[in-house]
């Protein structure tokens, strides 16, 4: 009796998982449009200080945007190389 019972609780606890992670499944199909003009406010640390932080709003695209410029500073930094002629 006791096995059976466990075993029932077993399988609809199972039953209930499999249900759950084929919706989530279904809903992730669907492709996710976010708003590009969406105004997203992020807080920053201030240089030089342990405490201070400051509050800097903008919309998705202009987050995109920045992510892209300072990829490209990073990626010119680490590429360019020091040239005797150009004087380090």
């Amino acid at each position: 009796m006791i096995r059976t019972s466990a075993a029932a609780i077993v399988a609809v606890s199972l039953f209930s998982l499999a249900g759950a992670s084929l919706a989530a499944a279904q809903e992730g199909a669907k492709p996710k449009t976010r708003d590009p003009n969406e105004v997203i406010c992020k807080k920053e640390e201030v240089l030089g200080s342990r405490l201070q932080s400051r509050k800097v709003c903008m919309t998705r695209a202009q987050w995109a945007e920045q992510r892209a410029l300072d990829r490209q500073n990073v990626e010119r930094s680490q590429t360019n190389t020091c040239q005797r002629q150009a004087g380090c």
